[in-house]
């Protein structure tokens, strides 16, 4: 099963990538220095994040771990953020939240999805791409930084998003499904 898992992860992000940066390692570079910096000097909406489920996959633990998680990771964040003419979306937020052992985690980061419109007057929307960043964790050497690059999914309406993504690990550890309300006002 987590081969399974593995393989989906690699294939959504490799599907996700956006289109502008194929080609070159350095023109992926080049596009996303740009996609960033145009995100961060030119945002169309200030986001507000509400993140409300941390789910561990039973499948993957021991049911005397998740007995003990905490899986509402109470806390916020802000980002900025921006759509291209296509939908495509990209964000450059700062959040944080209560983790699995209920001790903050925070979390800075860049996002792309690839989006796709549902109807006519481009109000429900779904999005597919994959976020990156440095988050820290108490149980993990103590808050050192740690670097994260993970699938992203969405569903929104207008302003309003849902966000996920799925932290993936081995037994007892990891196999997370993260999600997250995010509003542009």
């Amino acid at each position: 099963m987590r081969s399974i898992l593995k393989v989906l992860s690699v294939t959504l992000c490799l599907l996700a990538f956006p289109v502008g940066a194929t080609g070159t390692l350095s023109d992926g570079w080049e596009w996303l220095k740009q996609d960033v910096s145009q995100t961060w000097e030119q945002p169309q909406y200030t986001d507000l994040y509400l993140p409300f489920i941390s789910w561990h996959a039973r499948f993957a633990y021991d049911k005397e771990k998740t007995d003990n998680y905490n899986e509402s990771p109470w806390g916020g964040g802000l980002g900025v953020s921006r759509y291209n003419e296509e939908g495509d979306w990209s964000a450059l937020y700062a959040m944080a939240f209560k983790d699995s052992h209920n001790k903050w985690q925070p979390i800075i980061g860049y996002g792309w999805e690839k989006g796709w419109y549902l109807d006519q007057a481009r109000d429900f929307r779904l999005g597919l791409g994959l976020t990156a960043g440095i988050t820290a964790r108490d149980d993990f050497a103590n808050y050192v930084p740690l670097p994260i690059v993970l699938p992203l999914f969405s569903a929104g309406y207008k302003r309003l998003n849902v966000q996920f993504t799925y932290i993936p690990g081995s037994y007892n550890n990891g196999n997370v499904l993260f999600a997250w309300f995010r509003y542009g006002f």
